[in-house]
């Protein structure tokens, strides 16, 4: 048992039932807004690329339409490849970098691949600034057709209806120090159990697939962020976010069995970027150069593989 303050939703050591997630819904006002931030970006971009609504989101009257892009009709002679930003709302860089590299670089990959952009897969979570969506579910543990998060199944059933294998999917995320002060406290409340602080890492890093190890690729995307930003260090335990440092700047989970959203292609080449924005030593726009920098390597070094 740490001795930190308790969770101020609910009671420790008992799991969460509607009372206590309407309680913490209670308290999650707008802080900003999809229509203005992400949307009207999204949508000047349908001159340049196939505008795709995948679905809809309504919470309590709270309409929220998803968006993809992509680089015109699927060819099947060519390679595929997946995007995605704000699976977790709150992670500003990979909904920001997602755009950024769209507005920017995605046209250089014309004619050698099929894209597929999915730049913020949860409006709701980002206009709150959380990594939770209206119902406390952390979408990138709940990825499978039949999710009980909507944002999940509705990317799940755009991901199955392309009809391709795809290559490659990076999916744009961030560890900032939230994590520790808000959200893995309200895990831990959440779920019933109690919350061990950690540190969080101070710069960039990525999460391989333990069942799909990739280090050549993993290490390729490192070598192009470290020329945009800083990588994360080990901790003294040789850990990020307690996970053991496989090589440098990467760590591993099993992304099938954890239900996250790098898993739902099936490709050959998948990842999950970390960019770090609380950093004393990095900018917003520092942070979206990352991950831009990440998905341009991710291509490059899959599309020579």
């Amino acid at each position: 048992m740490t001795d930190t303050a308790p969770y101020p939703i609910g009671t420790p050591g008992t799991p969460w039932g509607a009372r206590e997630v309407e309680a913490w819904r209670a308290t999650q006002a707008a802080q900003r807004r999809y229509g203005q931030d992400v949307e009207p970006r999204i949508l000047a971009l349908a001159d340049r690329f196939t505008l795709q609504e995948y679905g809809t989101l309504d919470y309590a009257g709270e309409r929220f339409t998803l968006y993809a892009l992509s680089n015109g009709p699927i060819d099947a002679s060519l390679p595929t490849a997946l995007v995605t930003g704000g699976v977790h709302g709150y992670e500003t860089s990979g909904v920001m970098g997602a755009l950024e590299f769209l507005e920017t670089r995605a046209a250089d990959y014309a004619g050698r691949v099929n894209l597929l952009v999915a730049p913020c897969v949860s409006p709701w979570a980002y206009e709150r600034v959380n990594r939770w969506n209206y119902d406390a579910i952390d979408p990138n543990r709940n990825f499978t057709a039949d999710s009980p998060a909507g944002e999940c199944r509705a990317l799940v059933a755009l991901v199955a209806a392309q009809e391709v294998p795809f290559l490659l999917h990076i999916d744009l995320h961030e560890t900032t120090d939230s994590d520790e002060e808000e959200f893995r406290p309200a895990l831990a409340a959440r779920d019933g159990q109690d919350y061990d602080p950690d540190t969080i890492p101070d710069g960039f890093y990525l999460v391989d697939d333990a069942d799909n190890r990739q280090p050549a690729f993993c290490e390729a995307i490192i070598e192009a962020v470290e020329k945009v930003t800083h990588i994360a260090p080990a901790d003294p335990q040789g850990n990020i976010i307690g996970s053991p440092v496989v090589q440098k700047g990467v760590i591993e989970y099993p992304q099938g069995k954890y239900g996250m959203c790098a898993a739902i292609t099936g490709a050959r080449f998948t990842t999950t970027t970390e960019v770090y924005p609380d950093s004393p030593s990095a900018t917003p726009e520092e942070c979206n150069a990352a991950q831009v920098a990440a998905v341009c390597a991710a291509l490059d070094y899959a599309l020579s593989a």
